[in-house]
């Protein structure tokens, strides 16, 4: 299947710097937000060093790639909305206005995990995101995410 380019590739180079999905961070976790259909895919396998007991994924790890996985799926939502495709414009950003987690079962260390998102509702300053964690298949985190447009007080 093919899939479309990642939002983030498209963050203006100001707003590029996220530790979880800015590509201007050499030591971020690189996230990359690509529509699917009708659903916003990102892949991320974690390092050992992203444990919380031997042979589980961190909590913390999870919550934090659900995040910027639910910007990405926001902007990219707001896009698709307004008619344009990934890369037509820089993509707007998004901050979090609430991030609801709920941990299904402790997610296993080692294999790749896939965040599938949708966008529940978009509106004119804000989009709601159901997005879930799989590995292996299995579902094992949900969450539920208020992205908010970054208001102009973070732009420098």
């Amino acid at each position: 299947m093919k899939t479309s380019p990642a939002v983030q590739d498209h963050y203006p180079e100001d707003f590029a710097h996220c530790y979880g999905c800015g590509r201007l961070n050499v030591n971020g976790y690189h996230v990359q937000t690509r529509w699917e259909g009708a659903e916003a895919v990102a892949r991320f396998t974690p390092r050992p060093d992203h444990i919380s007991v031997p042979g589980f994924v961190y909590g913390g790890l999870l919550a934090s790639l659900i995040d910027c996985h639910a910007m990405g799926t926001a902007a990219a939502a707001v896009e698709r909305e307004a008619g344009r495709a990934t890369g037509d414009a820089p993509a707007p950003r998004f901050v979090t206005g609430a991030l609801h987690v709920h941990y299904l079962k402790p997610t296993p260390l080692g294999p790749e995990l896939v965040l599938r998102a949708r966008p529940r509702e978009i509106a004119a300053r804000k989009v709601i995101v159901d997005v879930s964690v799989f590995a292996d298949g299995v579902e094992t985190v949900r969450a539920d995410v208020v992205a908010v447009r970054m208001p102009e007080t973070m732009h420098r």
